[in-house]
């Protein structure tokens, strides 16, 4: 993802910064535990389509 892209990018939900995940191409909300997808390099920044996270969840991704 583009660095510019991602230094504007912010969780709709709670204005944190997100992190890219690559293996599962998603962005991450660290705080929310939302996972947002990207789809053909575009993110989808809808809280309705963001997949939750339970804490073992987002322990793995973030290792």
């Amino acid at each position: 993802m583009d660095k510019k892209l991602m230094d504007i990018l912010a969780c709709p939900a709670c204005k944190s910064t997100l992190t890219e995940l690559k293996d599962t191409e998603e962005l991450l909300c660290s705080a929310c535990r939302l996972a947002y997808p990207v789809r053909d390099d575009i993110p989808v920044m809808l809280v309705e389509q963001a997949r939750r996270l339970s804490s073992d969840q987002l322990d793995e991704l973030v290792k």
